[in-house]
């Protein structure tokens, strides 16, 4: 019975968590956001942290005194969040090499994973929960039978592993997508390479003694060939793109920014990063041209 309340608990604070945060990036961004790591309309960090939240200050007695102190309450819930967006944040990027979170451009930010100004706003935050959201979740226990409970902890069991199975599934694939985009600009990139290559000694044996036409012939084929592996990297990205399912390209659109990987090249990486970003681009401006084509047709 306690562990079917917790978890259903779990579920509901887990949506309000996605609530807010779609509502939060939707404003910020001017346009749909939706927020979080699975397919439902959930936020897990959310769910965890106000779940732990209502178990220290209920069942620890000095906490759970209805004269516990404010800045108390505050405090623990500040370390509390920053300590869940830091390991969350961490498992995430060691997993998948990827942050769905960057504050990095806040002041005040530990590796981009917490910053003071977020963590203080979770603090605030969670004195309301405590003070407030808790107690009336906790007042409800009592009109609802135990019975619903475990029905609805099985059911919300099964839809929540589903959903983890269904994302995990579609991120390792996206990944393994990413990688083979990355193989076949690689290939295309070389063939590149390998032409420029070839033309100071096709070029030397002919005209050893025009220096300069030699090296602005170099460098007018070192620009063809830039504008090349650009337009290809462009070309690839659309094309992996087109193919991605409809979870893949929300896990995209969610995901702030990739990170480096320590098994690849520093050139290997920023290329890998190059190939991401344009995908991104392209899935942003897919969005842009079906909204505006919903427009006109209305």
């Amino acid at each position: 019975m306690v562990i079917s309340q917790y978890f259903v608990e779990f579920i509901f604070y887990s949506f309000l968590g996605w609530v807010w945060e779609s509502i939060y990036c939707t404003t910020k961004e001017k346009k749909w956001a939706d927020r979080g790591f699975l397919f439902g309309p959930v936020c897990p960090i959310y769910g965890s942290c106000v779940v732990v939240a209502s178990m220290v200050f209920s069942l620890i007695p000095a906490f759970a005194d209805p004269n516990f102190p404010i800045w108390a309450i505050f405090i623990i819930c500040y370390i509390g969040s920053a300590i869940a967006e830091f390991g969350t944040s961490w498992v995430l990027e060691k997993r998948f090499h990827a942050r769905w979170w960057d504050y990095s451009n806040i002041p005040l930010n530990i590796q981009g994973r917490i910053c003071v100004p977020v963590s203080t706003a979770f603090g605030i935050a969670g004195i309301l929960v405590v003070k407030y959201l808790i107690p009336f979740v906790n007042g409800m226990h009592a009109m609802v039978p135990a019975f619903v409970y475990e029905v609805c902890a099985i059911a919300f069991a099964a839809a929540f592993g589903a959903d983890f199975a269904l994302t995990e599934a579609s991120l390792s694939a996206l990944l393994k997508d990413v990688e083979k985009m990355h193989q076949e600009f690689n290939i295309q990139a070389q063939q590149n390479y390998e032409k420029i290559a070839a033309v100071p000694s096709a070029v030397s044996e002919k005209l050893r003694s025009e220096v300069s036409s030699i090296e602005n012939r170099l460098s007018m084929e070192k620009e063809t060939m830039e504008a090349r592996i650009a337009t290809s990297r462009k070309r690839i990205s659309a094309l992996h793109v087109a193919s991605l399912s409809f979870n893949q390209k929300r896990i995209l659109s969610s995901i702030s920014r990739f990170t480096s990987d320590k098994n690849k090249t520093t050139k290997q990486n920023a290329d890998r990063l190059a190939l991401i970003t344009n995908m991104k681009e392209h899935l942003r401006k897919g969005k842009k041209e079906n909204i505006d084509s919903e427009t006109e047709g209305s």
